[in-house]
Formats: C-alpha cells, sequence, structure tokens
C-alpha cells in the first residue's frame, strides 16, 4: 500500500537542513510547517485511522502559537538560533511544559510537567517543541516480559514498516514517527539500546551521546551511570544538527577521515543482515575508507548480571529520587509505583508485570551489598577487556547492529529479534554510540552501530557520514510503503 498522503510526504519527508533552507528562503513558514505535520498526524497516526501508528503521545497545545510567534521573528530578521521553526519531537519521559511526561504510566497522569533541561536548549534555539511521543513503558525497564513499545498510558507503536512489526525501544515512538514522516527531528533517551535499537528497526538515525554531555535535569530516570537523552532524525546531518544544540557543541573546524574496526565477531545472528554488512564493508572498503578487521570481547553471564544489578539498584534510588521532587500528588518512590500499580492491576499489568520493579527495591539501591563490586566489574570490562583494546588505533567500532523487526506480541511478550552485542559495553561505560541504516533485508530496515570514545561524538558523526554516502549509492532506503501484516 502506498502512502495515503503523498502530498505531505512531500514536506514532510525533507531533511531538517532543507527545511531550515526553506524556511529562511521564504518558501514554506513554520506555520505552514507546523500545520502539515500535525495533518499527518492526524491523519496517519490516531486510533481509528487507515494507518493507526500510535507514535505520538500528545500534541503541544501551543504548537501553532509558536509556529506563528517564529514567524514573526523571521519577518522582522529574528533568529533565536540554529533550529529556529522547525518543530522537534520529543520521548514523552522527557519533560515539557504543555506535555505530560508520563515515560507511559498513568501513575504519572496530572502530574504537572516542566521544561526538562534539554527542552530549554531546544527552545532557546528556536525550535518548535510539536508534541512528545510513545515509548515502552518505563523505557523498559519494567519487566523481562515487557513488549518494545507499549505502554499502559499510550498502547502499542507500530512500525510503518510493517504494522504488525515492533518499532523497538524504548524510544519507539520517536522512531517510528521520524521514519513515517510525521515530524523531522526527535529526541530519545537511552539507557541500553534505546534509541539504537528503535532507529535500527525504523530505518532512522539516532545517537547516544556520552553520559553527561546532555542534561538528564527532569528526565524520568533509570540510571545515572546509563541514562543519556539523544538525537534522532532521517539523515546523519539532522542528527548532527540536532546534537550540537541538545549538547551545545560545535563540530571542529578541521575534520580527519576517522579510520575504523570492524568486529568480526558482533554479529546479529540474522545471515541476511550480516551477509549485508559484509557486503557493505566490502563497499567501503572499495571507496577507500581504511578499516581493519579485529575480534572484540563477548559478554558473558557475568556481565549481563551485572549490569541488571547496577540498573536495578541505580533505579531505585535515581527514579525514586525523581518521583519525590517532581511536582503534584502520587507516587513518590519507586515503592509507590508498585503498590499504585497492584492497585490499578487491570490497566497497568494487562500484559506483563513489573518483576524488576520488585527486583530492584530488594536490591537496597546502591548501598545494597551488591552494587559496588558489581559496577566495578561491569565497568572494568566495558572499559579495560571490551572498548580499550577495540579502539586501540582507530577512531571507531563499527558492527551490525539489529536484524529486521520481530512482530509485536503482547500475550507472549517482547521477543527482540536478533541483534549484536554493540550496544552493551558502549551502555556500561557510557561512552557515545550511533546507529544509521544498512539497508533493507526482505523489505525491512536494518542498521549499522558506529562507536567512539568518550565525548567524541563529532568523530564517530563524521565516521557515519562517510557510510552514509557510500551506502545511499548502493542500497537504496526509501520512505515506507505502509505495509500490511507480513509473513514470518
Amino acid at each position: 500500500m502506498t502512502d495515503p498522503h503523498e502530498t505531505s510526504a512531500t514536506l514532510c519527508f525533507l531533511s531538517a537542513e532543507e527545511i531550515l533552507k526553506r524556511l529562511e528562503g521564504g518558501a514554506v513558514t513554520s506555520s505552514q510547517f507546523v500545520d502539515t505535520c500535525l495533518e499527518r498526524i492526524a491523519a496517519l497516526d490516531a486510533g481509528g485511522t487507515e494507518i493507526a501508528l500510535n507514535s505520538i503521545a500528545a500534541i503541544s497545545a501551543d504548537a501553532r502559537a509558536v509556529a506563528r510567534e517564529r514567524d514573526e521573528e523571521r519577518a522582522r530578521g529574528v533568529s533565536r538560533g540554529t533550529l529556529h521553526g522547525v518543530p522537534v519531537l520529543i520521548k514523552d519521559n522527557i519533560e515539557a511544559v504543555g506535555l505530560p511526561g508520563l515515560a507511559g504510566s498513568t501513575a504519572l497522569v496530572g502530574r504537572p510537567s516542566r521544561d526538562a533541561g534539554l527542552v530549554t536548549r531546544l527552545r532557546d534555539a528556536g525550535a518548535i517543541i510539536l508534541a512528545s511521543t510513545n515509548l515502552s513503558q518505563w523505557a523498559n525497564i519494567r519487566s523481562p516480559r515487557s513488549t518494545s513499545g507499549y505502554s499502559a498510558s499510550g498502547g502499542l507503536v507500530a512500525n510503518p514498516w510493517a504494522l504488525d512489526r515492533s518499532a523497538g525501544g524504548s524510544s519507539s515512538g520517536c522512531a517510528a514517527a521520524l521514519a513515517a514522516g510525521l515530524a523531522p527531528l526527535a529526541v530519545g533517551t537511552e539507557t541500553d539500546g534505546s534509541i539504537v535499537c528503535p532507529a535500527s528497526v525504523n530505518g532512522v538515525v539516532g545517537l547516544k551521546p556520552t553520559v553527561g554531555a546532555v542534561p538528564t535535569t527532569r528526565v524520568v530516570p533509570i540510571s545515572a551511570s546509563q541514562d543519556s537523552p539523544g538525537p534522532m532524525g532521517r539523515s546523519v546531518g539532522d542528527v548532527a544538527l540536532l546534537y550540537s544544540v541538545l549538547a551545545q557543541s560545535t563540530q571542529p573546524g578541521t575534520v580527519t577521515v576517522p579510520t575504523f574496526a570492524a568486529v568480526t565477531n558482533w554479529r546479529t545472528g540474522h545471515p541476511l543482515t550480516d551477509e549485508l554488512f559484509d557486503n557493505v564493508l566490502a563497499e567501503l572498503r572499495a571507496d577507500g575508507l581504511s578499516i581493519i578487521d579485529r575480534e572484540m570481547a563477548l559478554p558473558k553471564d557475568q556481565e549481563y548480571r551485572d549490569e541488571g544489578v547496577v540498573l536495578f539498584a541505580e533505579l531505585l534510588d535515581d527514579l525514586s529520587a525523581y518521583l519525590g521532587e517532581r511536582p503534584g500528588s502520587g507516587v513518590h518512590s519507586l515503592d509507590d509505583v508498585i503498590a499504585y500499580e497492584d492497585q490499578y492491576r487491570e490497566r497497568e499489568q494487562t500484559y506483563f508485570g513489573h518483576e524488576n520493579f520488585i527486583t530492584a527495591v530488594l536490591s537496597g539501591g546502591r548501598g545494597g551489598p551488591d552494587y559496588a563490586e558489581a559496577r566495578q566489574r561491569n565497568l572494568a570490562w566495558a572499559v579495560d577487556t571490551c572498548l580499550t583494546p577495540g579502539l586501540d588505533g582507530v577512531d571507531v567500532i563499527i558492527a551490525p547492529a539489529y536484524g529486521p523487526s520481530w512482530k509485536s506480541d503482547l500475550v507472549v511478550g517482547g521477543h527482540p529479534g536478533p541483534s549484536s552485542p554493540a550496544t552493551m559495553a558502549s551502555a556500561i561505560a557510557g561512552w557515545p554510540i550511533m546507529c544509521l541504516p544498512l539497508g533493507l533485508v526482505e523489505g525491512l530496515p536494518v542498521g549499522v552501530a558506529v562507536i567512539g570514545r568518550a565525548h567524541r561524538e563529532w568523530t564517530i558523526i563524521e565516521a557515519a557520514r562517510r557510510i552514509e554516502g557510500i551506502v545511499r549509492r548502493h542500497h537504496a532506503l526509501p520512505s515506507p510503503r505502509w505495509s500490511q501484516p507480513t509473513r514470518g
């Protein structure tokens, strides 16, 4: 089935860079563009429509008013910054005045939202906060049986490439909305895989920056050591533009061609995905990029256990602290959340429970008996055993990210599809990782992960630009064709 709204697609699939050119040249106004985005959301996203992606959690009530204000400022020759008049989506675990900031839970309904630090940066740069996006509830930390993209407050996000397939998680709505052309830019969050996964399976670009590069104030937390908000878009250039605002960082004037290590033993296990990665590697080398093959450490059971211990302990402390200081009445600790979800079990635990929340409470937090040693062991593995030797003599590591998206299954559980271990070490270390499209496998997008050293985002972005240019020449990635349910 072709896109039923081809006219809006002509404008909505433009890059943010091209939109800015048209805004500055007077070819389109911010009001016209926001109207087009909102019309497309109404036609393609909401329940009961012919598409019903369900990627949008709430629309900003002032989006049109802010767009008019940006147009008036532009007419007077005033520009607030590099995103003047461009609409941006934010994941609904990020607070913004006028948006719910629910993290997918009805427990936070009615609690006033303030502007997160990153939202202030967006507004200061002239961006229009268009809407918030649905996500995996509590950013996918609640249960080992959770279904990616599902939340009690927002329902299940669909993948625009195949509506019965998962949009990944936990930044599900961000990636699905971008792939569907509902807005040019979005801000997701990642603890371990929550930007990279949805970027990969929706065929968009996402960057998890170094932990601390983008402020996490007034962002519903999981783990201070691993949480990072990050930019998402449909091109590397758009992600770079948004990153520069979020991190208040500019690309260095001198740009060198990065050197690469391709990880030979980080495979998805999906034959066609891994074959496509190998083919792209050959094309990158043929184009002159310096790429060596390298084996890297693989996580074992101990690493997975240690990461779980760390995440659950930090979740108990960090989420309770956040809930305690957010305005309004209601849940003010993780214990309160558990009690609330038990009281309203029919709507909060319809498909899966909160086993991980219970584990977190029993952990005792950072002061518990297991946290310190687990964190020390986990960090030593990620930095000393894995990333430092993996990056020896090169600028970035590349590996396939995820195989094609799996079918969503609320009854049985999430069943994430084939993936490599590419996100884990950088997540534990708090180092940056980026994902961009490799191409299509049986009509579904797959991505490549690009990993670098802490605070070397611009090197990663430059490496991704090089990959993107070559991939686009050899492996065209069209817009989603709004597929009906798929086989397999």
